[in-house]
């Protein structure tokens, strides 16, 4: 402010002490309001500032907030424009309530800060430093004779007479309504329901709406010792104080002492650096096991976690001698103790092992059948499989042999039901028990069992619907229902011949259907996919291998998920795999990929399950190998359609074998290598011509 008057900057008319005229100052906040609200009466605007601002030093603080611009109306600081926006606002101005950016506060005065309106307590929060006595940052509270900030801790309070020692002391509460005035040592706090523990105890906050008992209340944090971390103290050491997780590290540290060379608990140096143990440093002993002694960090109760795990698996298996040995010593041994006994305070399948346990469900598939959680049954089923509690089982024929049982129900006349019983029987069931008896895959493959179930009794019923009984059946019945329905007499065909051999019906011809084959990949794109397999050490290893197995030696999907390492022979670096009778030796680079495949095997630390896997490819449990459908879905996202490359390499092999080598060599039955033998034009003279003119090498 100049001390001589002068024209306005503004109107260049009126004569002021500053810059501009009172007038031109009173329409420059008007404009400013309008500017940051839409469609509001200037009228009613003009009408509210000149109510507010009623002397020169009001108009100088809001013109002063507004001078770099107009983000003071937004946030209502300092005091003057707060004021000024609750004025407007109680006209119907909209314009944001005035709130504290940090606590959030409103219908509080704010001053103006960095961040925006803050609150007073925010804003000395804002400005607090480092005590110039305990070195903490902390809100100022006063001054030492210097003027260097204090603490509300460190700064001197006035020494009074408490009134209930009657000792001079300094005082924590004053006197109010005559009560008098009490001490630091005698201040127990207001009584309040705590809002955390909800107990009825002394707490801080009361009067703020806010109470909180010392035990619930906020702990100081303090720069630890270990890592040099403000954080809440753990526990006091004589090195200091130490936070939680270094003191969780520090009871768990161990590694080979420099000075005895045993795998101790290091503690010395204290922190991270430490490399010796306790009787080797002189350094005081940390916690042990009271159980063990066992230098680990006590979990519950004084005891370590392994002592912990084995207390609930003794509660979990009470008979630990019994026929569930095998579950608990998997359990007291896994290399993960804490999720083992995550597992078993918290698992469903826990639950059901306790049960098998104490005898309330039976040691028996059957018991686990009828369990009404399928899916967790299942999954103990399988543990009780991997440690050989249990016999090993084909689900797929279980669930096979329910299904037809459930389907024959289901057939309306007693003496269709009786006949396709026997057809089931001793045709589907049979059929399937006697390629589960030679197969090594854990599962049979099913569809077409119950699709030749589905098809003798829809055949049936054909038959019903024309008032037709199964031995009146002519063979022009059998032909119309094999022109008007062919997916139906696909079906048909083996329930038909069943009953002709049974002579059910008489001796039918049974029209033939060919089924349609299917595309195969050109050999250009079968090698290119190859040699990308073969190179490309961005792809899954696994995947790398099972495409290989697919575009080269024709396995399908669900033969390359049931390998297991016993069909590999690995010498040096010769790999040989058994696919059929006689060994293949696999040439590089995919031998590498193999040895690399069984070297870099993944961990399992399931808890009750086994930690080694007899498969090439296992699955998520180590006991079972990998779903077949899911190997397939992840060949076709690398870009492997495995039909036809399949086709394409069997065709590819069966141009230069012979049926009966490509038979033995690949595991398929030598009819079937004949008709793809046939397919790709080959024979055994041409083999043996081919021999004579490439002679194979030693």
């Amino acid at each position: 402010m100049s001390s001589r008057r002068q024209l306005c900057s503004a109107c260049n008319f009126n004569s002021t002490y500053t810059d501009v005229c009172h007038g031109c100052a009173m329409n420059m906040v008007i404009d400013s309001v309008i500017a940051v609200t839409d469609k509001v009466d200037r009228t009613i605007v003009s009408r509210v500032v000149e109510q507010q601002i009623t002397s020169s030093a009001t108009l100088h603080s809001i013109r002063n907030a507004l001078k770099h611009g107009n983000e003071a109306l937004l946030f209502g600081a300092p005091k003057s424009v707060g004021e000024l926006i609750n004025a407007l606002r109680s006209y119907g101005i909209e314009l944001p309530e005035p709130t504290c950016v940090r606590c959030k506060r409103t219908g509080i005065q704010l001053v103006v800060s960095d961040e925006g309106g803050v609150c007073e307590n925010c804003r000395r929060r804002q400005l607090a430093t480092a005590c110039s006595s305990c070195k903490k940052v902390k809100v100022v509270y006063g001054r030492g004779p210097t003027g260097s900030a204090l603490c509300s801790a460190c700064t001197p309070k006035p020494k009074r007479l408490c009134s209930k020692c009657g000792k001079i002391r300094q005082i924590a509460l004053r006197s109010k309504d005559g009560s008098g005035d009490i001490c630091d040592s005698c201040f127990r706090g207001h009584i309040a329901i705590c809002r955390v523990c909800h107990r009825e105890r002394p707490c801080n906050f009361v009067a703020s709406g806010n109470p909180i008992c010392a035990s619930c209340s906020p702990r100081r944090k303090e720069r630890c010792s270990h890592c040099d971390k403000l954080l809440h103290p753990t526990v006091q050491w004589k090195e200091g104080p130490v936070c939680e997780p270094c003191y969780r590290a520090a009871l768990s540290r161990r590694g080979i002492c420099v000075t005895c060379l045993t795998e101790r608990r290091l503690v010395h140096p204290p922190g991270p650096s430490a490399n010796q143990c306790v009787d080797c440093s002189g350094a005081p002993d940390l916690l042990r096991c009271r159980l063990c002694n066992a230098e680990e960090r006590p979990y519950r109760h004084g005891l370590c976690i392994r002592c912990v795990l084995r207390e609930q698996a003794n509660s979990l298996i009470i008979d630990i001698n019994g026929p569930l040995a095998p579950i608990y010593q998997a359990i007291i041994s896994n290399p993960q103790p804490f999720s083992a006994y995550n597992w078993i305070t918290k698992s469903a399948s826990a639950t059901i092992i306790a049960e098998l346990a104490k005898g309330n469900i039976a040691l028996t598939h059957e018991a686990l059948d009828i369990h009404p959680n399928k899916r967790v049954a299942n999954l103990v089923r399988q543990m009780l499989v991997a440690h050989n509690i249990l016999p090993v089982r084909n689900d797929s024929l279980v669930e096979l042999e329910a299904w037809v049982a459930t389907r024959l129900d289901e057939v309306p006349t007693p003496e269709n039901r009786r006949m396709l019983r026997s057809y089931a029987t001793w045709r589907v069931l049979r059929r399937i028990r006697e390629r589960a008896a030679i197969s090594n895959r854990v599962n049979t493959p099913i569809a077409y069992s119950k699709n030749c179930l589905i098809g003798a009794i829809a055949f049936c019923a054909y038959l019903d619907s024309t008032q037709i009984g199964i031995t009146e059946c002519r063979q022009s019945n059998i032909d119309k229902l094999f022109d008007e329905t062919p997916l139906l007499a696909q079906h048909t065909r083996d329930f038909l011949d069943w009953a002709i051999k049974q002579k059910i019906v008489d001796r039918l011809v049974i029209p033939k259907t060919r089924s349609r084959a299917g595309t195969a990949m050109d050999d250009e794109t079968r090698w290119a996919i190859i040699h990308r397999l073969l190179a490309d050490n961005s792809l899954e290893v696994g995947d790398r291998v099972a495409g290989c197995l697919v575009l080269l030696y024709g396995q399908t999907i669900s033969r390359i998920a049931t390998l297991t390492l016993d069909q590999l022979t690995i010498s040096n670096e010769n790999v040989y795999l058994a696919l059929g009778a006689t060994r293949i030796e696999v040439q590089q680079p995919l031998a590498n990929l193999i040895i690399k495949l069984v070297n870099n095997k993944r961990q399992f630390n399931g808890v009750a399950t086994p930690t080694h896997t007899i498969w090439l490819f296992p699955g998520l449990n180590a006991s079972r190998p990998v779903n077949a459908a899911n190997l397939g879905a992840r060949l076709r996202r690398i870009g492997i359609r495995t039909m036809p490359g399949r086709r394409a390499s069997l065709n590819y092999l069966a141009a230069r074998l012979p049926a009966a080598a490509l038979a033995e060599l690949l595991g398929m039955h030598v009819t079937t290598a004949v008709h793809w033998s046939t397919d790709a034009g080959a024979s055994w003279s041409g083999y043996a011509a081919q021999l004579v003119k490439e002679p194979i090498a030693n």
